[in-house]
């Protein structure tokens, strides 16, 4: 494709419809509702819920990160945050450390039993991504993720740029 015809393309989108706009936010939801049906499926026989989900998630991604950072990712408060983590390290899924040079920080790790929850939820997304990405088309999954990092707010696209440049490739 040419720039021009490129460009030509990036034009007509800035034109789009209300209605269009509407089917976009519809199809947002929907597909949200299936990415999270299998997981929410596996975190209710356990009774737990996605703001669950979602600490394992990024304890996973980063082993030991501390409370405050994980709050920061998050975006939610500590009260919500030490209520899931309460849970999580009860039941065996999370460990809680005290930092080494700063005894006031708690660093976090899944244990195997969390890891395996983990493996578990995470399995089941990449399969539906996967599954969607195919049938997309290359292309289609490229425009996917620009417009998913052109929904974030800046901040927010500084963390999430910051995990997918993780050298480590988790």
């Amino acid at each position: 494709m040419s720039s021009d015809s490129g460009t030509q393309q990036g034009r007509s989108l800035l034109f789009l419809t209300d209605d269009q706009l509407r089917k976009g936010i519809e199809a947002m939801f929907f597909a949200y509702r299936g990415f999270t049906a299998d997981p929410d499926r596996i975190l209710g026989e356990k009774g737990y819920g996605r703001a669950h989900h979602r600490a394992i998630h990024f304890i996973h991604r980063s082993p030991g990160t501390t409370v405050n950072n994980l709050l920061s990712t998050l975006g939610v408060t500590k009260q919500s945050l030490n209520r899931v983590l309460r849970t999580l390290i009860a039941d065996g899924l999370v460990v809680s450390t005290v930092g080494s040079r700063d005894r006031r920080e708690r660093h976090l790790r899944l244990t195997e039993a969390g890891a395996e929850l983990e493996r578990a939820l995470s399995d089941a997304q990449r399969a539906r991504m996967r599954d969607a990405y195919r049938a997309a088309g290359p292309g289609a999954v490229a425009g996917f993720r620009a417009v998913l990092e052109a929904m974030m707010d800046p901040e927010m696209r500084a963390q999430y740029q910051s995990l997918t440049e993780d050298p480590d490739g988790r």
